[in-house]
C-alpha cells in the first residue's frame, strides 16, 4: 500500500489501537485486550477508573472493531493475533507492558506470554481460563462460525449481549445489555467467525502460569457462568505472584459491569509492576 509523499506508509499488518490515557515516562504502559464478540470500547469505563498516570492502550483484535480490515490469517489462530499485538506495540515503541485481557483477550494475553515473554511485565487475566475448549465447546464455536459466515450477519451472537452479563447486572442495569448488543451488531461477520475458529483451535496454556514470576492479577465476576470463580481461583493459585479478585454482583463482562472495581484492580497490578521496575 503506497503513501502520499511526506507521509509514513500505511501498514496493514498492524492492529487498531486506541490510546485511552497518556502516561508518564516512568510508568509501564497498560495494554488492554478485549473479549468476544465486542471490541476495545468495553474498556473505556474501567480505564477511566484506573488510578495513576500511565499510558493505557486498548487494542482491537483481528477482524473486530477498528481492526475490521486487518488481513485475517489462515488458518485462524490466536498465536497470529498475539504476534499482531506484539508488532503493533513494537511499532509504537512499547517494549514492556502490563498486559491484561478479558475472556478472549485473556487467551491472547497468554499467547503473548508464551511467544513474546519479554513484552509481558505484568499479567492480568480477567474472566478467562488457561485451558483449551473441550469437545462440546469447540464444536459449538465452529457451529457458530459457520452460521455467521453463511448468513453474512452476526445475528447468531447477538443474544450474548445479555447472556454474558450477570443476573444482578441484568436486573439493576437492563440497558447495559442493549449497549453490548449494539457493539456486537457493529462487528463484521468475518471477524466474528475468525475469532470463534481461532479460539476453538487454541491449546491448553495452563503450564505457562507456574513459570511466570511477574506480578499477576486474576479477576472474575462472582456470577460468571462462562469462566466461573473456581476456574479463576485455580489459575491464581498456579501463578507465583498473583492477586485474586472476585467482583461481586457481576458476570462475565466485569469491565463493563463494575468498571470501578476492575479499574482499581488493574491500577494495583500496574503499580506493583512499577515498584519492581524502580527496584531495578
Amino acid at each position: 500500500m503506497t503513501a502520499t509523499p511526506g507521509e509514513a506508509p500505511v501498514r496493514d499488518d498492524l492492529l487498531a489501537v486506541r490510546e485511552l490515557r497518556e502516561g508518564s515516562d516512568n510508568a509501564v504502559p497498560l495494554v488492554l485486550l478485549h473479549g468476544f464478540p465486542v471490541d476495545s470500547r468495553m474498556w473505556d469505563a474501567a480505564a477511566a477508573e484506573a488510578p495513576g498516570e500511565r499510558a493505557i492502550l486498548a487494542v482491537d483484535l483481528p477482524g473486530l472493531g477498528g481492526s475490521a480490515g486487518f488481513p485475517l490469517p489462515s488458518p485462524p489462530s490466536l498465536d497470529d493475533a498475539a504476534d499482531a499485538v506484539a508488532r503493533t506495540l513494537a511499532d509504537r515503541g512499547v517494549e514492556s507492558a502490563v498486559v491484561a485481557g478479558l475472556s478472549m483477550g485473556g487467551y491472547v494475553a497468554l499467547a503473548l506470554l508464551e511467544r513474546h515473554p519479554g513484552l509481558v511485565a505484568g499479567l492480568g487475566l480477567l474472566d478467562t481460563k488457561a485451558t483449551a475448549d473441550d469437545d462440546d465447546a469447540r464444536a459449538n464455536r465452529l457451529r457458530i462460525a459457520d452460521a455467521v459466515e453463511m448468513a453474512g450477519a452476526v445475528e447468531e451472537v447477538l443474544p450474548m449481549g445479555g447472556t454474558l452479563l450477570g443476573e444482578s447486572t441484568r436486573a439493576s442495569r437492563p440497558t447495559l445489555a442493549d449497549t453490548l448488543t449494539a457493539w456486537i451488531a457493529g462487528q463484521r461477520p468475518e471477524g466474528v467467525a475468525w475469532s470463534q475458529r481461532a479460539m476453538a483451535a487454541r491449546p491448553d496454556r495452563s503450564g505457562l502460569l507456574a513459570g511466570f514470576q511477574g506480578p499477576a492479577l486474576v479477576l472474575v465476576g462472582d456470577e460468571d457462568q462462562v469462566t466461573p470463580p473456581a476456574v479463576a481461583e485455580a489459575m491464581a493459585e498456579a501463578l507465583a505472584a498473583s492477586q485474586f479478585v472476585v467482583v461481586v454482583r457481576s458476570g462475565h463482562m466485569t469491565a463493563v459491569e463494575d468498571p470501578s472495581a476492575v479499574g482499581a484492580a488493574l491500577g494495583d497490578l500496574a503499580q506493583r509492576v512499577d515498584a519492581l521496575v524502580e527496584q531495578g
